[in-house]
């Protein structure tokens, strides 16, 4: 039998699977866009159609990125909006978001995408929260973007329906009242949701924040999401100024509002999550809530915090990591994310606190689980999709690690994909991307942006 798609000479391959196998000299086949064998250097390989070479590689599963805003892109390093608290940040750029269009969320997407393609994901998330008035149809330019690059999407219908005359903080020509949303949400889902396994589209519904829609249009969005059987996404605990606004606008705790709007629930998974009390980390857990760790954004916007991601793995919630827009990062590497969270987790716990595997981990299966796709993606298993990054251990960044191949590709670097493999398909292969058009693509995104930020 001749498969699609051959990886073959790594130097190791880590698989993620149920038994963690380690497998020097290992090769992966891919057909029909799923994984059809693992083996070692003395299993018999099958012929391929196509084979890509990974000598002095680690390869991994896909990594998933679990929380973005890819418009951000588009205001990237925005000086007025720099080294401010969450709250600033926000109502500085929102009046500039107000121009968003479908050409501006497609391109943003186009050049987002590509960056966490060569930055080794092969699945991610967007939350784009941010619907101007006569702007198009922004979620579907983006899944258009996909598309054209091969990269597994889970877009996020957000929403914000508070202004700032109801006491929010968006303008006016941002936000959108509640039944708008809803009927917007029901068409996307209708028009993009694959439910299948092996799914290249899904969408999920993502309501911004406690401090950007109201209490009835959380309650409903959760309603909606249970009877179209799609997750649900947010931000929740990123800043200390959350739990104020939701002490003088509900009378209570962040969490405590989440709870009672019905979202407390293993349809949810949340955003950042820093400033849980332990009680709340034992109610998150129990319900099986996902929570979306963004270490580089939670240093640089989120109030000074650590998120407790030992305490809510072990406390039952499935924790993967995103890495947020590109407004407050500034960048889109998940391999720089993912280091971030090793020496965050060194700096919080000591030096045993967090190792490379468990950061891996993390960037596969957890944030597998955290989109609902536990055993689909974030694993190199027979039946898994065929998504997988070859990783290049060599040159001078990686001399002399010889030890630990998995230790290596977080402690040595930085390191980008040699080859990034989207459901047994190459969208980067060799450091490239396979998808034509980069340059003319970002020409176009310095034109939207610079007229987006007043400088065109």
């Amino acid at each position: 039998m001749t498969v699609e798609l051959l990886i073959d000479g790594a130097e190791l391959v880590a698989t993620l699977d149920a038994d963690d196998r380690e497998i020097a000299g290992g090769w992966v086949a891919i057909s029909d866009g799923l994984v059809t064998t693992v083996g070692g250097p003395a299993d018999e390989r099958p012929t391929a159609a196509k084979v890509l070479r990974a000598e002095g590689c680690l390869v991994t599963p896909g990594l998933v990125n679990t929380h973005h805003h890819i418009y951000q892109n588009l205001t990237r390093s925005h000086r007025p909006a720099l080294n401010a608290s969450l709250f600033r940040w926000l109502t500085t750029l929102y009046p500039i978001w107000a121009g968003l269009d479908e050409e501006a969320a497609y391109v943003s997407a186009w050049i987002g995408l590509s960056e966490l393609a060569l930055g080794g994901c092969t699945t991610t998330t967007d939350h784009l929260y941010v619907h101007p008035r006569h702007g198009g149809d922004l979620i579907t330019a983006e899944i258009t973007a996909a598309k054209e690059l091969g990269m597994r999407f889970h877009p996020t219908r957000g929403s914000m329906s508070l202004s700032v005359k109801d006491g929010g903080l968006p303008p006016d020509s941002v936000v959108q009242d509640d039944d708008e949303i809803l009927a917007d949400s029901e068409r996307l889902v209708a028009r993009h949701h694959d439910p299948s396994w092996g799914a290249m589209v899904r969408i999920a519904l993502a309501p911004c924040s406690p401090f950007s829609v109201s209490s009835d249009l959380m309650r409903r969005t959760a309603e909606l999401a249970e009877r179209l059987d799609v997750r649900l996404h947010t931000h929740l605990a990123e800043d200390p100024d959350e739990d104020r606004f939701a002490a003088k606008a509900f009378g209570q705790r962040t969490i405590e509002h989440f709870e009672d709007v019905g979202w407390l629930s293993d349809r949810s998974w949340v955003a950042h999550c820093i400033y849980p009390n332990k009680a709340e980390v034992s109610r998150l857990g129990a319900a099986g809530v996902g929570v979306a760790h963004c270490p580089s954004s939670n240093m640089l916007i989120g109030g000074g915090g650590m998120a407790p991601v030992t305490e809510l793995r072990a406390a039952g919630s499935p924790v993967g990591l995103g890495c947020d827009g590109s407004a407050s990062t500034d960048h889109a590497s998940l391999w720089l994310e993912a280091r971030t969270a090793l020496l965050l987790g060194h700096l919080r716990e000591g030096p045993a606190g967090m190792t490379a595997r468990d950061v891996l981990e993390l960037a596969t299966r957890g944030s597998a689980a955290c989109l609902g796709r536990t055993g689909e993606l974030g694993t190199l298993a027979v039946g898994a999709a065929g998504d997988l990054v070859c990783w290049p251990l060599t040159g001078i960044a990686f001399a002399g690690a010889l030890t630990d191949p998995v230790e290596a590709w977080l402690r040595c670097g930085p390191v980008a994909a040699r080859h990034t493999v989207v459901a047994g398909r190459p969208v980067v292969e060799d450091g490239v991307l396979a998808c034509p058009g980069l340059e003319d693509m970002l020409r176009r995104h310095r034109t939207i942006a610079a007229r987006l930020q007043g400088l065109g």
